[in-house]
């Protein structure tokens, strides 16, 4: 018997519950003290077509998801033809006994079928709109795990639409959770058992940065609704009232940006949030945002493009993208966060960093880190540790005091101006598009006065370098080779690293958060101290790989690249591994 170490795949049509039933057993299983990773997969489409909800559960903190299941939960025969070919020895399949299933074909693959009167339980009980709740109420029996969990979050779920709505789920979860651990408890060998453990946060990428936002002092958020972002500003309009936040669900991209860069202007930390071919749109308004020194945070949560492209499907193509979108040359901060803990740290930093250099900050998200669950430790969410640092703004003593006219841009050894909000009569300036003097003027575009504010502007850099961070080391400090990677790769290398190790290979892994400005000088030393790198990302050129080789001069040894909407994982990266590190779709 296995206890507490197993992958569970909940699949089925859009409209079919499958997200709201995988999120509900995420946060039964939190409460029975269990760690999991659950990654969502869904089509672009409201209805129809195979959507699955994936959870991997342990006694042991998890950063990343498994190629194999265990128990598969199918809602639609669809999803057992997909998935079949992933379920592990001794693994097995619920479904409901009328669904059409080739019985003798799985029975010969060695997968154990769980067959279960799921709709009619529903039906006799409440409704068929209930057979996704039988459906887990099963999958907790035929694993034994206690169901007082999943009441709990049963009645947490359902208690909005009256005590009779919750009363008839939970029954129905009953039925089918006796039942399963009746018939097919004893025939199954993994099994989820509650333990001792402090209460957890489930949530993903998106909603921890939303987090670090609002404890940031994030006070605007403008956006126009783009997959895989949109949850951001969900999250934020939901929560608006209990922080004090102003929402805008703007008329398209370019709109957006605006809004954020004009609140940002009054003195709001101002957010927008968006994802490739959104960002494309807000390319001339981040040049504004650089030329007037306005500090602006977008968060850009990446998609598989170009166009179009693949909505609901994860890619790391708009790297190269990002460190360079402008017309003309302008400084900018780059932030790949790669765990919900460094979403919520980024959340509330970038904010810091746009006032501190009065510029924009990016930060630079995928679908894999915002979609999916972890469960994280409350402490990991340090919010004492959050800072507000405002760099420049003059006070309003200090306002008072100005008695020789205001400089906006005025030119420091820092490249960093004092910053005043609009109002005051002592302050008044003209924040010009066009290249402007000291005190925001357009004036006959003079060659030394151009040369003169972008060399200002670009001394901001310098001094931002010093607090750039550089890419933390996981595991031995000396390896035989050296995984390196940015953003959501962290997860799935991270437990690559750790199966080889424990293997007995020598591995480590360089995880870079900080991408832009890069401190070459540091960066380059790390490298030159590893034997034999290998650059894991979700892109099909290896834009990091060209991107250090462009600023340190070291070229990645190896790559491994994955590029076809699916996101890496453990047992992905060591395939590639074996068949030699080269390049992979």
């Amino acid at each position: 018997m296995i206890k507490n170490n197993m992958t569970l795949k909940i699949g089925g049509e859009a409209g079919q519950g499958v997200e709201s039933s995988g999120a509900g057993f995420a946060k039964a299983l939190a409460r029975g003290g269990l760690h999991l990773f659950g990654w969502q997969d869904y089509m672009s489409r409201i209805r129809g077509g195979h959507n699955f909800f994936q959870i991997k559960v342990s006694d042991r903190p998890l950063y990343s998801h498994s190629d194999e299941v265990h128990l598969l939960l199918a809602l639609h025969p669809e999803t057992i033809d997909r998935h079949k070919d992933e379920i592990a020895t001794g693994g097995g399949i619920v479904y409901d006994e009328n669904l059409n299933v080739d019985h003798d074909y799985l029975k010969e693959k060695g997968i154990k079928l769980f067959p279960i009167p799921l709709l009619k339980i529903a039906e006799e009980t409440g409704t068929k709109i209930m057979a996704n709740t039988a459906a887990l109420g099963a999958t907790a029996g035929i694993t034994e795990y206690d169901f007082e969990h999943i009441a709990s979050v049963i009645r947490d779920n359902f208690v909005k639409k009256g005590q009779e709505v919750v009363n008839t789920n939970l029954e129905v979860a009953r039925r089918a959770y006796d039942l399963g651990r009746e018939r097919y408890a004893a025939d199954f060998d993994f099994k989820l058992e509650t333990v001792k453990a402090p209460a957890r946060m489930v949530i993903n990428g998106n909603h921890a940065l939303c987090l670090g936002a609002v404890l940031g002092g994030c006070r605007f958020v403008s956006a126009y609704p783009m997959t895989p972002a949109t949850p951001i500003i969900e999250w934020m309009s939901t929560h608006a009232d209990r922080y004090g936040l102003v929402t805008k669900h703007s008329e398209d991209e370019i709109a957006a940006i605006c809004m954020a860069i004009g609140a940002s202007h009054a003195g709001v930390r101002a957010m927008t949030a968006t994802s490739g071919g959104g960002f494309s749109l807000m390319v001339e308004a981040l040049g504004l945002a650089g030329m007037t020194e306005t500090p602006l945070v977008v968060v850009e949560v990446q998609r598989a493009g170009p166009s179009t492209g693949m909505p609901t499907r994860t890619e790391q193509g708009d790297l190269l993208f990002m460190i360079h979108a402008s017309q003309g040359e302008f400084p900018r901060i780059v932030l790949a966060p790669g765990s919900v803990e460094e979403c919520f740290y980024a959340g509330w930093r970038a904010f810091n960093l746009a006032e501190k250099y009065q510029c924009p900050v990016i930060i630079l998200s995928d679908t894999f880190l915002a979609n999916s669950l972890r469960t994280v430790e409350c402490r990991d969410f340090n919010f004492k540790s959050v800072e507000l640092d405002r760099g420049e703004l003059l006070t309003e003593e200090a306002v008072d005091q100005l008695s020789e006219g205001y400089k906006r841009y005025a030119i420091t050894d820092t490249g960093i101006s004092p910053r005043a909000l609009p109002g005051h009569p002592n302050t008044v300036f003209v924040a010009c598009s066009d290249e402007h003097t000291q005190d925001g003027h357009f004036e006959d575009e003079d060659p030394d006065n151009r040369i003169q504010m972008v060399e200002k502007r670009f001394r901001k850099m310098e001094v931002a370098l010093k607090e750039m961070r550089t890419p933390t080391l996981y595991g031995p400090q000396e390896a035989e080779f050296t995984f390196v990677g940015w953003g959501s790769t962290y997860g799935p290398v991270r437990e690559t690293v750790d199966r080889l190790n424990e293997g007995g290979n020598k591995a480590n892994f360089l995880h870079f958060t900080d991408i832009w400005p890069l401190p070459e000088d540091k960066i380059s030393h790390l490298l030159e101290t590893t034997n034999h790198i290998i650059g894991v990302e979700s892109n099909s050129t290896g834009q990091f790989a060209k991107f250090l080789r462009t600023y340190t001069g070291r070229k990645i040894d190896h790559q491994i690249l994955r590029y076809d909407g699916q996101p890496l994982s453990p047992e992905y990266i060591l395939t590639k591994l074996q068949v030699g590190g080269g390049d992979h779709g």
